[in-house]
């Protein structure tokens, strides 16, 4: 795949950055913290609720704030509806004019396995992190953490934008800390460079699905029924998925290395893979039976533009968009996405500062906001545009190496990728 530098022009530029960071266990106020005692700041309950305001410093030109508004735990049957609160929000803000670091996005050793949102920001020697995208969860045992939707990191396109008109992408580019947010479209192809025969690409890094109708078939290439085509590379996992269907490994030029009739292999550093199930298998080895091929893949802007990446472009998944110039835009809905649930929130200021956040939910302690209140907290925290990320028991924070929120389980979920602030410069690769 090519790559290029991106023109973020096209986009909202980059706003405030905060990472909401809720407090652990004591929950007390840290070293050199500064409170301020403030009323009717969030747009949340009662008007007449305290809010306490927890400041500090954590590097040049990034600072956490934890919010507590409310002060009365909530009755356990009314934490969908009380309009008392209590609400614990945590902020990280990133001024890319005064910070050192950079923004970007991680998921671990590889794309399909899970990790604590800790455990991703030690490992990438992060300050802090936030979760980031929606990803397979239980939805698939051998890989959780296949994202659902765009995962770009580093500009390497390892997940591609669905079609489902609820994605939105949070997409940053770690030289500049410059960040977008927008909805991505994305095409990709297969072409022989020797016959100019070109095939469709359905997936980048997604396990195909086998027609029903043809699991028994002995030789998959009879298939008559509609597959997939998909494009494999060396931080999907230890190996391909395995199963019926075709394998072509092809090596760093795009030439055949080999050729299998059944999926699943481990791929070396520089080698891709192309698998075919459904009658996609029987076009998938015409295409390769001679010469070597180039696969291409297109990321377009929301408005059909061509979005070039480039090393230091990381993107993220959420779910609707929030805000949009500095007004809400997130839709009506119904069900219990659109309930009370904890949230994590990515979003831009009109000056150039970016905003992670976390709303700790379901809890006493914490009630946590529907898609609407979520919404009008990312207004009042000045997001002139922002996204929600993955929520629910994934919604975590964790700052200098430890978890600052309270998630709604009993336990830190493991999840698919971060957000996470290194304070040092980028280097490509990192």
């Amino acid at each position: 795949m090519t790559v290029s530098t991106p023109d973020l022009s096209r986009f909202r530029r980059a706003g405030a950055f905060a990472a909401a960071a809720l407090a652990a266990a004591a929950l007390g106020v840290v070293p050199g913290a500064r409170a301020e005692a403030t009323a009717g700041t969030l747009p949340l309950g009662d008007a007449d609720l305290t809010e306490v305001r927890t400041s500090r410093a954590l590097a040049d030109g990034v600072t956490l704030t934890r919010i507590e508004r409310g002060s009365e735990p909530a009755p356990a049957d009314q934490i969908n509806t009380t309009t008392r609160g209590p609400w614990m929000v945590n902020v990280l803000t990133i001024d890319p004019s005064q910070a050192r670091g950079h923004l970007k996005a991680t998921y671990g050793p590889d794309l399909a396995k899970v990790e604590k949102t800790t455990d991703l920001v030690r490992a990438s020697g992060a300050l802090a992190g936030v979760n980031a995208s929606f990803f397979t969860f239980t939805a698939s045992q051998l890989y959780p953490g296949d994202p659902v939707g765009l995962g770009l990191f580093g500009g390497k396109l390892l997940s591609e934008p669905i079609s489902d008109p609820a994605e939105v992408n949070f997409v940053v580019d770690a030289n500049s800390n410059r960040a977008l947010t927008g909805k991505l479209g994305w095409s990709g192809s297969v072409r022989n460079r020797q016959t100019d025969a070109t095939l469709p690409l359905e997936f980048i890094n997604h396990p195909p699905v086998v027609p029903a109708g043809c699991a028994a078939l002995a030789d998959q290439t009879q298939c008559t029924l509609p597959g997939d085509l998909v494009e494999f590379t060396p931080e999907f996992a230890s190996a391909t998925p395995s199963g019926a269907g075709v394998e072509v490994v092809l090596d760093r030029l795009g030439c055949v290395v080999h050729t299998s009739t059944t999926r699943g292999t481990a791929l070396a550093v520089g080698q891709t893979s192309l698998q075919a199930t459904g009658r996609d298998t029987a076009a998938l080895l015409d295409l390769t039976a001679q010469g070597c091929v180039s696969a291409t893949s297109t990321l377009t802007d929301q408005n059909g533009e061509e979005l070039p990446v480039r090393p230091g472009l990381f993107g993220v998944t959420g779910r609707y968009p929030l805000t949009a110039d500095g007004q809400i835009v997130v839709p009506a809905g119904s069900g219990s996405f659109f309930d009370r649930n904890p949230r994590t929130i990515a979003g831009t200021t009109r000056d150039g500062k970016i905003v992670l956040a976390t709303i700790d939910g379901r809890q006493t302690g914490s009630v946590g906001t529907t898609m609407d209140e979520t919404a009008a907290v990312a207004q009042a925290l000045g997001l002139d545009d922002a996204v929600n990320l993955d929520g629910g028991g994934s919604t975590a924070m964790a700052v200098e190496g430890a978890l600052v929120n309270r998630p709604s389980g009993s336990t830190e979920r493991a999840v698919g990728d971060a957000l996470v602030y290194v304070d040092g410069p980028y280097r490509s690769g990192s």
